[in-house]
């Protein structure tokens, strides 16, 4: 029909009455575009005696001819309501926001300064260096060689303590496996090495720079994409060695879902092992000297210890135990039967991060979730503060024991990203770079945090932006965003995304919600497992608390969410149905029942529980989007996104969420699925891929939202 009417209104002007009318009842009346089919099937599954029907089990094979043919057909039909004015205009204005240059936070080593850097039009950033102060800098490694579109990035690099090498992983179309090389940095030239199937993984240089340690992974026996992870091992590579004669250092094929990790002081004297369970913060801790043999210390899963640095024989760490918010203790090696001895106590403010650079603790604090960071001496005497004019996020703030000098990022929801150069000599500081945007002022723009209180009446922070000289009314759009959940924090940052949103009239709302880390430990435990409703409840009431003040409307606001974030705009749209224009599910977790039968699944039992268990399978099935859609219910037009390489949160859940809601939605509100092609779960993503997603959802939630 559509291409019927397509063809006439190129035959001339004398059909233009026949082609307004036709426009106009295709377009202008409501949406007249069926779904495709999606064959179901007779499927049911018995958790703890009762049975569970799952109509659509057919899509988990998402590599098959048949749901390819699928997926064909759903872009197809999305694609009859992503072009638009709206889209064309935001796919416009970005292409002109992406121009700014941008560059990572700095760092040194060996007297080498390191960081990634874009003009603002490659594809991926490419790693760069300067070999002195007063050098020129060169290009290290340029990821946009790796392929011709653009889809093979660099997923993180190591440089070796001599600074003489560099070990980066690369991550083709977006898939969590990494593959690693090694580079000589003076020359350029490649080592024959490569490492394959790691994940989750950065690569730990021992102290002669002789090799490193990694984590890998049994080779996937069928589907790379979707196979269950399990057992994965540490391993030790030499350079200039064949990956089949890597040491292998730790590996426990009875616990296959336990998990590892290695740290090296700075200072090359001891090491640091790590054994957690999945998303667990709760972790084990074996030290050594670094030619010995590791000594448990931490032999029982009850609080999170992360290692500072190592000075003089003692170690410090940053750890929860029996203090929520966060505590640095430290451990005398050469007198471990003293234990741990506090060094800076909890206080009010929870701990993000803490580093030892210039002989003191320098401690990231957390104020209603702006950056405080405060100095202290290796004994815990506070040593003064890190000034900024504005309240943000500072990040990149790393260093050497024995630095002097180093760099920090700063930013917020209005201000683009800010490096400066940090003396903590005298504790001076100076603007080393800044991003700067076309036609963008960040006076320009208004940020003010509120804090509302959800269904149980706990506070919960709320970050509303928009043009100051915007009026807003309960017809204004309004972008709702959230996370909630395995500790993550949702912090004050510049977002080119968000600003494409603001540009078009709009108003962006970001909420703090429990199941992240925001205000510690507690604030963390408050959203997870049987508390999970408390996050659903939070972003439902955030959207109730900005149309009490006639910021949008029901009618106006869009919610977007990506991973868990995904099951969160899942969840409180199917709870309520009645409450937002617009909804963007990204990459969710939306089969709560089979989560765990994918990839790396089963380490989010930890945040979510376990299907095999009686109270978690009914708490889990309570909320899950996937069984919780209700036959007849007129949910809002919803565009659901995903990846066909995301082998972390496998596309099938999209695939089942997006097949069911098509078939029981009770009005004519559109339910689209867009799935991108060589992508994965968002890391690594190129730059076009990244400006035709946000063109495409934005542009659809604002056009849907202008005609309701």
């Amino acid at each position: 029909m559509k291409n019927f009417i397509l063809n006439l209104c190129t035959l001339g002007t004398k059909n233009f009455v026949v082609c307004t009318l036709f426009f106009f009842l295709l377009y202008g009346c409501g949406q007249e575009f069926s779904a495709p089919n999606t064959r179901s099937i007779i499927h049911y599954d018995e958790y703890h005696g009762q049975k569970i029907n799952d109509p659509y089990r057919w899509l988990e094979k998402f590599t098959t001819d048949e749901v390819k043919e699928w997926v064909s057909l759903q872009n197809n039909f999305s694609s009859n309501f992503i072009d638009n004015q709206y889209q064309k205009n935001i796919q416009k204005d970005l292409e002109s926001i992406w121009t700014s240059e941008y560059l990572s936070t700095p760092y040194k080593v060996q007297g080498k300064t390191f960081y990634y850097f874009n003009t603002g039009k490659l594809q991926q950033n490419i790693f760069m260096v300067k070999d002195c102060d007063a050098c020129k800098e060169r290009v290290l490694i340029d990821p946009n060689q790796f392929s011709i579109d653009g889809t093979v990035a660099i997923a993180t690099t190591s440089v070796s303590p001599d600074g003489k090498w560099v070990a980066f992983a690369k991550s083709d179309g977006g898939s969590d496996w990494r593959t690693w090389k090694i580079m000589n940095i003076e020359n350029g030239q490649m080592l024959a090495d490569e490492l394959r199937w790691s994940k989750f993984s950065g690569a730990e240089w021992s102290p002669d720079s002789k090799g490193f340690f990694y984590v890998k992974y049994p080779k996937p026996n069928d589907q790379e994409l979707s196979d269950v992870n399990s057992t994965p091992a540490i391993m030790y590579h030499l350079l200039q060695t064949n990956q089949l004669q890597d040491d292998l250092i730790i590996e426990d094929k009875e616990n296959p879902l336990l998990s590892w990790s290695i740290s090296v002081s700075d200072d090359g004297q001891f090491k640091i092992l790590y054994t957690t369970k999945g998303t667990d913060e709760r972790n084990l801790i074996s030290v050594g000297r670094y030619n010995e043999q590791f000594i448990p210390i931490i032999d029982e899963f009850k609080a999170s210890f992360s290692f500072i640095n190592s000075n003089n024989g003692d170690l410090f760490f940053l750890t929860n135990h029996k203090a929520p918010n966060g505590k640095v203790v430290r451990l005398d090696f050469n007198n471990l039967d003293a234990g741990f001895q506090d060094i800076i106590e909890e206080s009010e403010m929870p701990i993000r991060s803490v580093d030892m650079i210039n002989q003191n603790l320098i401690v990231q604090y957390l104020d209603n979730t702006f950056s405080n960071i405060k100095y202290f001496t290796l004994e815990g005497e506070e040593n003064g503060s890190l000034e900024t004019t504005l309240p943000g996020t500072i990040s990149g703030l790393s260093g050497k024991n024995d630095d002097i000098e180093v760099f920090y990022s700063f930013t917020n929801f209005t201000q683009p990203s800010q490096i400066y150069k940090l003396d903590l000599s005298s504790n001076s500081q100076e603007l080393y770079w800044e991003e700067k945007l076309e036609n963008f002022k960040p006076e320009n723009y208004l940020s003010n945090i509120m804090f509302y209180p959800s269904k149980d009446g706990t506070l919960i922070p709320l970050h509303v932006t928009h043009r100051k000289n915007q009026t807003i009314t309960p017809d204004t759009p309004v972008l709702l965003y959230g996370y909630g959940g395995f500790s993550v924090s949702l912090l004050p940052r510049f977002s080119k995304r968000f600003l494409a949103w603001m540009n078009q009239g709009g108003v962006f709302a970001l909420a703090n919600l429990r199941g992240g880390s925001e205000y510690g430990k507690k604030w963390h435990e408050q959203g997870m497992l049987l508390n999970k409703q408390n996050v659903f409840d939070d972003f439902a009431y955030a959207a109730k608390f900005l149309h009490s003040k006639k910021i949008g409307s029901p009618k106006s606001t869009a919610i977007q969410g990506g991973s868990n974030g995904g099951l969160l705009v899942g969840a409180v749209m199917l709870q309520n149905p009645n409450l937002f224009g617009f909804a963007i599910p990204q990459v969710g977790v939306m089969d709560m029942l089979r989560f765990n039968k994918f990839t790396i699944g089963w380490g989010w039992e930890s945040d979510y529980g376990s299907p095999e268990k009686l109270e978690d399978f009914l708490n889990l099935y309570s909320y899950s989007p996937y069984h919780n859609i209700k036959e007849g219910i007129c949910y809002p037009p919803t565009l659901i996104t995903t990846s066909e390489r995301d082998d972390r949160v496998v596309p099938s859940h999209s695939y089942k969420f997006a097949a069911r809601l098509q078939n029981l939605q009770g009005c004519k509100n559109p339910i689209m699925l867009r799935v991108e092609s060589r992508a994965g779960h968002g890391s690594g993503k190129p730059r076009n891929k990244q400006i035709s997603e946000i063109a495409d959802t934005y542009g659809t939630a604002l056009n849907f939202i202008s005609k309701n």
